[in-house]
């Protein structure tokens, strides 16, 4: 048996434990974990510190160490989340659909825990709390493999919730770190048939595309963030200003921050230089096509198609004008990675035609499409924004860590 196979079996063990704990042990415990983490911010800052003095060493980008960097106000807002999730309603054993058979026979469809569910993610250390407590609030157990970047900060969290799991009287287990980061390990996890119902990956593109290439266990496919406003010829300019600025320049590292602005042709000398003054105040680096750059300028590098499908994840974005919404929705289809895309109009008809065409996780209209996040979606935490269209789709929440199965009730019944 491999270190992963081991990992898996203290997971299914511990997974018979959770997954029939009722819902004031569960609570009990997302209260002890929320305690232990603000309990604990030295310990847990200390370990992040390890983390980021290797970050600076390896020249991670500033955008990327945003990401890795812990505080005293992340690690309260980590630990308020728990709490939210914990305010969350219990989903197992909620029926959501019954019947009565000519025959007597009773059946009823019940939610239930998935079981053991494998995470992939990258360097945010958040991640590793978030998976956690929405995993033990669904009934499962769950293995986190992070990025090695983060491994001294995830490893010290991981740490915090398994005594605060003990201090309850649950298994700690319930609750594993993955604290090799070798390539092997990470394709022993894909392959850990027989101990993972699910492995979900949340990160970039090259670790989603490898997950699902090299996986022999189900797979929940996460998105990469190549999303897309479009500025319609009808926007308000005030209203296309401030929501474009949002969602490129808020938080550009997250996936839901946009990577390509589309503008209509008929408002792009008047809206280009707007958005251009709050795009140079984070210096904002443009890519654009020969219109964009005749407006703005030299400052603009000419957009190549390959800066069409990138998801840059810094200050940097990809600049074309349209010529209609019919434009705008088919180069999204051709480049998006069909997570989150926005339309800014004053026109429903091509808000409707907007909406109808995509087939993103998430369309908006007149919003930021930072607001795909299980959170702002009232789902207390996610563990992930899916972008495929089985099982769950969108921001991950509760819900989407369970499975359904059929409960019947004879009288005697044979067929």
């Amino acid at each position: 048996m491999n270190y992963m196979e081991t990992l898996g079996q203290k997971a299914k063990e511990a997974a018979r434990s959770i997954s029939s704990a009722g819902t004031a042990l569960k609570d009990n415990a997302l209260q002890a974990i929320s305690q232990a983490l603000n309990a604990n911010v030295q310990r847990i800052l200390d370990a992040n510190a390890v983390d980021m003095k290797n970050a600076q060493e390896n020249n991670m980008t500033p955008a990327m160490q945003d990401r890795l960097k812990l505080d005293e106000k992340r690690i309260a807002s980590i630990a308020n989340a728990v709490l939210k999730v914990k305010a969350l309603p219990d989903p197992i054993g909620e029926e959501i659909g019954g019947w009565l058979r000519p025959n007597g026979l009773r059946i009823r469809q019940v939610r239930v825990p998935i079981g053991v569910i494998g995470i992939i993610f990258e360097s945010r250390p958040n991640v590793t709390v978030d998976a956690a407590v929405l995993c033990l609030k669904a009934g499962n157990a769950v293995i986190l493999r992070g990025g090695k970047e983060a491994i001294n900060s995830n490893t010290c969290l991981v740490k915090v919730m398994q005594e605060a799991l003990q201090s309850v009287g649950l298994p700690a287990e319930i609750v594993q770190l993955v604290e090799k980061t070798d390539r092997e390990t990470a394709g022993d996890m894909m392959r850990l048939n027989g101990y993972l119902d699910v492995l979900i990956p949340r990160g970039g593109a090259g670790l989603i595309q490898a997950v699902i290439k090299q996986a022999t266990v189900p797979v929940i496919e996460t998105g990469a963030g190549n999303c897309h406003v479009f500025v319609d010829a009808s926007a308000k300019l005030d209203m296309a200003v401030n929501i474009t600025d949002n969602a490129k320049t808020q938080r550009p590292s997250v996936c839901n921050a946009i990577e390509t602005l589309l503008v209509h042709k008929d408002i792009a000398e008047t809206f280009l230089p707007l958005i251009k003054v709050k795009f140079d105040e984070h210096e904002v680096i443009i890519h654009g096509d020969d219109v964009v750059k005749n407006i703005l300028g030299d400052s603009v590098i000419p957009v190549t198609e390959e800066d069409y499908f990138k998801e840059y994840g810094n200050y940097e974005i990809a600049i074309h004008v349209v010529d209609s919404v019919e434009e705008a929705v088919n180069h999204i289809l051709k480049y998006s990675t069909h997570h989150s895309e926005c339309i800014v109009t004053e026109c429903m008809e091509n808000a409707e035609y907007f909406m109808n065409h995509l087939d993103s996780a998430a369309v908006y209209v007149n919003a930021s499409t930072r607001f795909t996040d299980g959170e702002e979606f009232g789902f207390g935490a996610e563990i992930g924004i899916s972008t495929q269209k089985l099982h769950a789709r969108g921001p991950m929440g509760l819900i989407a860590l369970t499975s359904m199965q059929y409960r019947i009730t004879g009288t005697g019944q044979t067929r």
